[in-house]
């Protein structure tokens, strides 16, 4: 069956290639990004050429535009069967070095945006009794690592939000999925799109040269497997297209799409799965 299917964050990396693979697909895709007419002015109108393709300015950290952006849609489909929460800013650097705003920048993006964009569909998808809620998060969001804190933890967040609603809106029957990529080349990780990084460099100074050798041996260790394991960011954008086909009520809450992690994502997907199982059993008891 053909879906409406509406996009955030869709002028670069994963959610460009879900509106191109989605769009090839049969369904209709409705790419939101900013900057429609400014900055992302050729990326809007190269994906507006497509077959099935509506390219509509959000900007996720607004709520009037939140609101604009989903109001047109429902106006002109009718309805909205699946949201990608794809939009996210990426940020590295010392926890003591970043400035409170800077974090609060990260936030906004990556998850009051996510909350902004449920919030917006829900009314029409709890009416309709159904829908597919898929969620872009992280390898690492389940646990953190130094110097992308503030970053991990938002994506931990949007975990928090992913399996929580998943509860609450079981009787309306709509399915909630977080996506879970390891480390793709895409443009937030070459460096292409600028992330929200730490703003104290008076502070960063004080941790040297430990901090430098101990960045540098993680981006090594990343970026090298991220080339060892010939990472394709088109895994997850056919990820998102095997969630959207599978049958209803079958959909997996956790989908970790890692290579590089060789299966042990899924270890630990389904350990913290089976450890709550119990945890709960204690508490209904």
């Amino acid at each position: 069956m053909r879906k409406i299917i509406f996009i955030t964050g869709t002028s670069t990396g994963f959610g460009r290639l879900m509106t191109i693979t989605l769009a090839k697909a049969g369904h209709t895709v409705v790419a939101g990004m900013r900057g429609t007419t400014e900055k992302n002015m050729m990326v809007a109108k190269e994906l507006a050429e497509l077959p099935n393709v509506d390219v509509v300015e959000i900007d996720v950290v607004s709520d009037e535009s939140v609101t604009k952006a989903f109001e047109k849609t429902l106006s002109k489909h009718g309805r909205i069967d699946v949201l990608v929460n794809n939009a996210a800013l990426s940020g590295f650097g010392l926890l003591e070095a970043y400035s409170l705003d800077r974090i609060r920048q990260l936030f906004e993006v990556n998850f009051y945006g996510v909350i902004r964009t449920y919030q917006a569909v829900l009314p029409a998808m709890r009416k309709a009794k159904s829908g597919l809620i898929i969620n872009i998060t992280s390898g690492a969001s389940g646990h953190t690592l130094p110097f992308m804190i503030p970053y991990l933890a938002s994506k931990f967040c949007v975990e928090s939000i992913t399996e929580g609603i998943q509860e609450e809106l079981a009787q309306f029957g709509i399915e909630n999925v977080s996506i879970q990529p390891g480390v793709y080349p895409t443009e937030m990780n070459t460096g292409v799109k600028s992330g929200v990084l730490s703003d104290k460099p008076e502070i960063t100074a004080a941790y040297e040269p430990k901090a430098t050798e101990m960045f540098e041996a993680l981006g090594a260790g990343l970026f090298g497997k991220m080339a060892e394991f010939k990472m394709d960011p088109q895994v997850i954008a056919d990820g998102v297209l095997a969630l959207i086909e599978m049958k209803d009520g079958t959909r997996p809450l956790r989908y970790p799409l890692d290579a590089i992690a060789e299966g042990t994502d899924r270890e630990f997907i389904e350990a913290r799965a089976e450890i709550k199982s119990r945890w709960l059993s204690k508490y209904n008891a």
